[in-house]
């Protein structure tokens, strides 16, 4: 046995004594260090808030910093009348709970079984879905499915349908609102006004006004960002920054609404008569160049999309062969440059340039005639031969400075320059009389302007005026602009003499569009339609492109009318000015009867208050701001304005009177749907809308009683 190892008993117990001391003070001089580095760390922390290089106060302000968008108004666009026709609205999206554990404050959140029949039948009857349809989604597969949706016909729910599915009180239908697009009157220039789609939340103008002005319109989003703790205190030190918001500004047509609708009434009924493959028409003021109204046919209605896919594209800016109205431009060159003779005369009928005819509409012609009868009879081989005694040059420089093969510039989007085939003497001829040729409609508005004009040609527009509604100021105010004097007073007479002679004259093509109590110059035109093949042009007599061109009142034209109807199934060459004068008369008439047309009274005043005032005064002090005040309730004080005391608005604007009586229904005849709404906010009432443009009919006649629960069955047209 090794002794060596062998320590005595005490010895061993003493050493054990002293390990252990040493130990312990071990143990605790490495917990004093810890405490001290952690002490320090702290200290470090405390005093400059960073630990291993990062900013513990930028990273808590980061983490508790609270951005707030706010949204900017996208600007309104108005009609000459100070109306809207596009404007900024709430929309819904549907969803429907499913989930039975969807229960809050112990109350139920989610569509029992028991009551999906009722909304089946709720949800088909206010949206464009069958019951059926909306049973099969409210009882899916899968039984753990917390919520469904209904789809696109689910999207952009109106407030009135949304208020109408809320009023059955069916728990689990939820709605989520969403910034979008108004156009109360549907079908009304909407072309020329254009779409705004939400993209990325925002509104985008995707075409028309709507796109071209789309930076101006849209405005600026504000900005509120602000740093606080988890308490939503806010931090020291931090700032609050803002950036206040910018609504988009409001843009105001020249578009007068009451022949604007009346319109799209008419090209609506006329389309289902003519069957035609297009319609363009366009009235304007030839003194300033304010487009008063226009519309095509295909169109579609702004509101709803119906129609949308049938022709995305603005017919009034595509260029087309025009045929026979061209022929205002041909004479007018003539006589400008000093190759008219009133008393010479020309061979009409078959004419022949370099191996091609140039035939006549009736073939055989009328013999010998001037130019004038030539004119008015629409002769081809007239203004051929008119063209050549001109010489290729001189009509060339005369299409260019009527503003043709090139763009107008009217703000109203892309537009076609144009084209022209001009190489050969046939095709030079071609011109003369329209064929040949590519014009838009709207650079033949231009032309036509300085024919009314005593020869200054004014450029089309239809944006009146840009104002920013953050300030009230102007922004931008559009003028008349002069873009040349192709011809001098002197030749616009005489042309204005030979288009009075189409309309007067036996011998004129254009008794159709004489109007009681008007004198008005015409000048109607037959195109033929190039074949698609590229191998000349289509055959048969509804295979052109139908137009007249008015001016009135004769003597001095005020206003311009331009009507073109392509490839009509119901009518051809021998009654077609029958069928356009059933467009272009009424139209004509109502512009010449109208004595308010573009002469509205654009000031803005600042209404005042009259909550509390006497139904007289109120109605008193109402008036002698420009504005129309309108009663609704038998009480004798007023309760309640459409529009709060202070804002400002357009002079003319109705300013709805809630009195403390019974609610009464006033007379809506011949409001818009802008001022019927106000009264649905005003009153609470729910509004069904059939038609578009101005009310005629109302459910519920002036006089009666009006509950918050009252449903208004409104007409317009």
């Amino acid at each position: 046995m090794n002794t060596n190892n062998k320590r005595p008993i005490k010895e061993r117990q003493q050493r054990m004594m002293y390990n252990r001391k040493y130990f312990g003070r071990g143990i605790f001089f490495i917990v004093l260090i810890v405490f001290i580095v952690f002490i320090g760390r702290f200290f470090r922390v405390a005093v400059g808030h960073k630990i291993y290089g990062v900013d513990l106060n930028k990273s808590t302000q980061q983490l508790y910093a609270s951005k707030t968008e706010i949204k900017a108004k996208r600007g309104t666009i108005y009609d000459a009348a100070n109306q809207p026709i596009a404007e900024d609205t709430t929309t819904y999206s549907i969803y429907i709970v499913l989930s039975k554990s969807a229960v809050a404050y112990g109350k139920k959140e989610y569509l029992p079984d028991s009551q999906k029949k009722k909304a089946a039948k709720v949800l088909s009857d206010n949206l464009n879905i069958s019951y059926k349809r909306v049973l099969q989604i409210l009882n899916p597969k899968d039984k753990n499915t917390y919520q469904v949706e209904l789809g696109n016909v689910g999207k952009n729910i109106s407030l009135e349908t949304k208020k109408k599915i809320d009023s059955y009180h069916l728990t689990g239908i939820k709605f989520t609102p969403s910034q979008s697009r108004l156009y109360p009157n549907g079908v009304f220039a909407s072309h020329l006004i254009g779409l705004a789609e939400s993209e990325d939340k925002k509104l985008v103008g995707i075409m028309g006004l709507e796109k071209v002005f789309n930076k101006q319109l849209s405005g600026r989003d504000g900005i509120n960002n602000t740093a606080t703790d988890s308490y939503g205190v806010q931090l020291p030190g931090s700032s609050k920054k803002k950036r206040s918001v910018q609504n988009g500004d409001d843009i105001y047509t020249t578009l007068d609404p009451k022949i604007q609708t009346a319109l799209e009434n008419l090209l609506t009924q006329k389309q289902k008569k003519f069957k035609a493959a297009s319609i363009n028409a366009v009235v304007m003021d030839s003194h300033t160049g304010k487009i008063v109204a226009a519309s095509q046919r295909p169109t579609f209605d702004a509101q709803t999309k119906e129609g949308l896919t049938n022709v995305w594209r603005n017919t009034l800016l595509e260029a087309y062969e025009p045929g026979s109205a061209i022929k205002v431009l041909t004479v007018a060159s003539a006589i400008n440059s000093g190759n008219y003779d009133s008393n010479a005369t020309y061979r009409s009928g078959p004419y022949v340039i370099d191996g091609s005819t140039v035939n006549e509409w009736n073939r055989s012609g009328w013999g010998n005639i001037t130019v004038k009868e030539g004119f008015m009879r629409s002769s081809n081989a007239v203004m051929a031969q008119l063209e050549q005694k001109m010489g290729k040059k001189t009509w060339m420089s005369y299409i260019r400075k009527f503003g043709l093969l090139r763009p107008v510039g009217a703000g109203l989007g892309a537009e076609s320059s144009g084209n022209i085939n001009y190489t050969y003497a046939f095709d030079q001829a071609n011109t003369a009389y329209g064929q040949a040729i590519g014009v838009t409609v709207i650079q033949m508005m231009q032309a036509f302007s300085a024919i009314a004009n005593k020869g200054k040609m004014v450029k089309p527009r239809l944006v009146d005026k840009i104002v920013d509604p953050n300030t009230g100021k102007t922004v931008y105010k559009s003028k008349t602009q002069v873009v040349g004097k192709p011809i001098t007073a002197k030749t616009s007479k005489k042309v204005l003499d030979m288009m009075e002679a189409v309309v007067y004259d036996e011998k004129g093509l254009g008794q159709d569009y004489a109007i009681d109590g008007y004198k008005i110059a015409a000048k109607t035109g037959t195109a033929e339609i190039a074949n698609s093949n590229g191998t000349g042009y289509l055959s048969g007599s509804s295979n052109h492109i139908f137009s007249v061109v008015g001016m009135a009142p004769a003597d001095n034209p005020r206003y311009i009318m331009y009507l073109t109807v392509k490839q009509p199934k119901s009518f051809g060459i021998n009654d077609d000015t029958k069928n356009l004068s059933t467009i272009f008369n009424p139209i004509m008439k109502k512009v010449l009867d109208s004595s308010q047309v573009n002469n509205t009274n654009s000031g803005t005043v600042k209404v005042e208050n009259v909550v509390g005032n006497s139904v007289d005064d109120a109605k008193d002090k109402i008036s002698k701001q420009g504005l129309v005040p309108v009663v609704v309730g038998s009480g004798d004080k007023v309760e309640k304005q459409s529009v709060e005391g202070d804002q400002t608005v357009i002079s003319g604007e109705k300013v709805l009177l809630l009195t403390n009586g019974t609610k009464t229904m006033p007379d809506i005849n011949g409001w818009s749907r802008n001022d019927i709404a106000k009264l649905a906010d005003l009153t609470g009432i729910t509004v069904n809308y059939t038609g578009s443009g101005y009310a005629y009919y109302q459910s519920i006649a002036a006089g009666g009683a009006l509950k918050k629960s009252d449903i208004v069955e409104v007409k317009l047209k």
